[in-house]
């Protein structure tokens, strides 16, 4: 088949394979490309194509019942709260159901893509590391937003002359790096209260530092998985009032104020910002196995770090779990970029300026991804079948700048949460996509 009539999915992680079993569901013929030698992405641990940043004792603070793709729940033998492992080996298991893995073309990377006279013109290089270029009707971006790291910015004064070691989370994988030594714990959110609370174990002391406070929800409610309690009923309340009886949650599993165990106040609501999920995190601070700092103000010589409240601290190691950079290798600038991780995208999804561009899984929803990547998935189908059509340019425009007044005023302003969606009303938001479009057969 010409290359032109098919479309070009870019990653064979959760949102890739996603999109292509969507498409063979639509019979929209396509080529997947994946850089590595394996399906999963971020979920297979020490994946070859050197973008994972999964570590040793990674487990998904989503319950896997919520987490699953509509198509093929996850197993029943897994526990509520999957590890990377068994991650990955859905991850398979879906492949394999659909009859994918030979539609897939492993260790061949997409080097540049670009528009060409109504069509993208997708570069690949294989394993010989020869290259060659195919012309499709559409591109879908699937490589994912947690593989480039954002180090400090600026950096802190005085850490190129730190004598102690310094890792971002991206590259922690077993805590044998934390043996015996101080640690020091940069952020807040998910990764860098796992890796604290895997410090408090073995190291000599461990340390957080944040700038920001944080909620800390517990991974369960009165014995369910927390995000069981969310459903599109509740959803549809006011914000007030789902936070109102959410504090009240919180109240009662004794994590509604952080500052009584040394942590920041925090500067905004709950559900103002992604919640760090850990059931572990505020114990150890409790036991005074972990100790919250302030924010880091500079490394003044030798191993010392100083804090913002004057207080010094003699470190080994700092970890850095300050997030990450929204980058497409594979594009030139001028073709598509997201500075400062901003997505100028119609509903997180289509590219308004450049058309037959679409995006899969660029979203950091307060609930599941998976369920929403597959529901985008369906959607592009839609469009690439006929069946739907977008909105003029000008519309998607106004409508992109809507959302972006709105994303300023509902989530707390930092480069985490500029694709921060809320589950339900985003899901809501795609299927009224679907149907508002829809042209008479």
């Amino acid at each position: 088949m010409d290359s032109a009539e098919k479309v070009c999915i870019i990653g064979a992680g959760g949102s890739g394979i996603v999109a292509a079993q969507v498409l063979d569901a639509h019979g929209i013929p396509f080529d997947c490309f994946e850089k590595g030698s394996y399906i999963g992405g971020n979920w297979r641990y020490e994946n070859d194509n050197g973008m994972s940043s999964a570590y040793r004792s990674l487990h998904i603070n989503t319950s896997r019942r919520v987490m699953a793709f509509r198509s093929l729940p996850m197993p029943d033998h897994f526990p509520d709260y999957p590890d990377h492992f068994q991650m990955a080996a859905y991850f398979d298991e879906f492949a394999d159901h659909f009859g994918l893995r030979e539609k897939i073309s492993f260790r061949t990377e997409v080097v540049n893509a670009k528009p060409a006279d109504g069509a993208w013109a997708v570069t690949v290089k294989g394993e010989d590391g020869g290259e060659r270029t195919e012309r499709y009707r559409a591109v879908i971006v699937a490589n994912g937003h947690h593989w480039d790291p954002r180090w400090p910015e600026p950096a802190f004064p005085g850490s190129e002359d730190f004598e102690g070691e310094q890792l971002h989370a991206h590259h922690y994988r077993e805590p044998d790096v934390l043996r015996g030594k101080r640690v020091l714990v940069l952020g807040l959110g998910n990764s860098a209260v796992d890796i604290a609370v895997e410090s408090s174990r073995i190291a000599d002391k461990t340390f957080i530092s944040t700038r920001r406070g944080a909620y800390v929800i517990p991974k369960y409610i009165n014995g369910k998985p927390i995000d069981e309690l969310s459903n599109p009923i509740t959803s549809m309340t006011p914000l007030a009032v789902q936070r109102f009886f959410a504090m009240r949650a919180l109240g009662v599993a004794s994590a509604a104020d952080p500052t009584a165990y040394g942590l920041p106040k925090p500067d905004h609501k709950l559900f103002e910002a992604h919640p760090t999920v850990s059931s572990e995190l505020l114990p150890r601070l409790g036991h005074g196995d972990i100790t919250a700092k302030p924010n880091i103000d500079r490394y003044p010589g030798g191993r010392t770090v100083r804090f913002v409240d004057g207080s010094s601290e003699e470190i080994d190691l700092v970890v850095y779990c300050t997030g990450y950079k929204m980058t497409f290798p594979f594009f030139d600038p001028k073709v598509f970029s997201a500075p400062e991780n901003r997505l100028p995208l119609y509903r997180r999804v289509v590219s308004v300026e450049r058309p037959g561009l679409y995006f899969i899984g660029f979203i950091q929803p307060l609930g599941p991804i998976m369920p929403l990547a597959e529901a985008q998935c369906e959607w592009v189908a839609d469009l690439l079948d006929g069946r739907v059509t977008l909105p003029p340019a000008g519309e998607m425009k106004r409508e992109i700048a809507r959302e972006e007044r709105k994303q300023r005023k509902r989530f707390v302003a930092s480069k985490r949460h500029t694709v921060e969606v809320d589950f339900h009303p985003y899901l809501r938001e795609i299927r009224r996509e679907r149907k508002r479009a829809e042209q008479p057969a």
